[in-house]
């Protein structure tokens, strides 16, 4: 019994630390103490260990530490690629020596032998697709072409150049300074990938991430179905209510039953717990990304967004600020006016929602448009390549 415990607790501490490294810095665990553990696995506990190797070893080995980290975190590099291959084939490796055995089963037959491999196949497919695919480099030659796909709008893109590629920055791109290149309709570096996620790599990534997720449910809900072939084959709720005398009820089973499982199939059940813990947060990456392309925005737009919409609105309490100033000083001087009703004050209008802020994206064209231009980016239309006729 203590075994199985043990098996819990380190599944539950497992979740938390996943959820919390990946999650912490969603605004619905601001204030708690995910949120603490979120900036201590990102930043706090980084800090401990320079300080450690800096008081222990010298500046030496400290500044050896920060080489390291600017190779990892600053320059392109296949560690995460090789660890995402790393994981998925050993995850692969001990589905296969713990659960194949079972399998054709009760449930399942013996075809998800090979519609696994196949499953596993694809999505490496897809990840090299997206790790290897062009983003959207802009260079010399083809800017014109990117000025005129995407328009300023003059709110949070405005005419500028590039200074380290030295070419006039067309709208929605951004100079990646990891890859040191500048990449069209810019939406983040993925480290995963080893590569930007931008125009003409976005359908790739979002098809990585539905497939992915896809992947882990088609496992857990294939293990779930080799636990459940065993206690159909085994008899185990027959002997459990027949030699036991439990009572033929969920309530009284369910907690024998759990014990017999985790007692027999432990491995394949943190494989389950671990699949459905990666396929939560997968799905919510993929909600995440996919509600940006119904949008026709981008993970840096949404950055520039925050920062437009907080100085606007910073200068809107300003101006507020500013203007009961000189109401209050022209009262003073003016003759005294009559009280205002409570009841009229109270339901009086805000002079900070006068002006309230609205988000104006003019690259949402519609739904339709929106994903057409994810699945068939503008740069790989014949029309981007056609030479623009001047009017005559």
């Amino acid at each position: 019994m203590a075994v199985q415990w043990v098996l819990v607790c380190h599944g539950l501490v497992t979740l938390l630390v996943v959820v919390s490294f990946l999650c912490g810095q969603w605004p619905i665990f601001q204030g708690t103490f995910i949120e603490r553990i979120h900036f201590f696995l990102t930043s706090g506990a980084y800090d401990y260990f320079l300080r450690f190797v800096g008081a222990v070893f010298g500046s030496k080995c400290s500044n050896a530490v920060l080489s390291v980290e600017y190779y990892c975190c600053d320059r392109p590099n296949p560690i995460l690629q090789i660890f995402y291959l790393g994981i998925l084939s050993m995850t692969y490796y001990f589905i296969v020596k713990s659960s194949f055995a079972y399998i054709p089963g009760y449930y399942l037959s013996g075809i998800h032998r090979y519609t696994s491999l196949l499953a596993v196949a694809v999505g490496i497919l897809l990840f090299l697709l997206t790790s290897f695919s062009d983003p959207g480099t802009i260079n010399s030659a083809n800017v014109s072409q990117y000025l005129s796909a995407y328009p300023y709008d003059n709110i949070i893109y405005a005419e500028k150049e590039c200074s380290t590629c030295k070419i006039q920055k067309p709208a929605r791109s951004k100079h990646c300074s990891i890859c040191d290149r500048c990449v069209a309709r810019f939406d983040h570096h993925c480290g995963w990938m080893n590569n930007c996620i931008g125009e003409r790599n976005t359908r790739y990534f979002m098809a990585f991430l539905l497939w992915h997720f896809l992947l882990c449910l088609y496992g857990t809900v294939a293990i779930g179905l080799v636990l459940a072939g065993r206690l159909k084959e085994l008899r185990v709720v027959y002997i459990l209510t027949v030699y036991y005398g439990i009572e033929n009820s969920f309530l009284g089973l369910a907690p024998h039953v759990a014990q017999w499982l985790l007692g027999s199939y432990n491995t394949l059940i943190l494989i389950a717990v671990f699949l459905a813990i990666v396929g939560m947060l997968l799905a919510g990456f993929f909600g995440y990304h996919a509600k940006l392309c119904l949008t026709n925005t981008t993970t840096n737009e949404t950055f520039k967004w925050q920062e437009y919409m907080s100085w606007q609105r910073k200068l809107n309490e300003a101006k507020a600020s500013a203007a009961a100033l000189r109401a209050s000083i022209s009262g003073m001087s003016s003759d005294r006016k009559p009280l205002l009703s409570k009841w009229r004050a109270f339901f009086q209008r805000s002079p900070l929602q006068d002006g309230q802020i609205v988000q104006n994206n003019v690259y949402d064209k519609g739904f339709v448009h929106n994903v057409v231009e994810v699945i068939y980016p503008l740069s790989s239309r014949p029309s981007f390549t056609r030479p623009k006729l001047k009017p005559t």
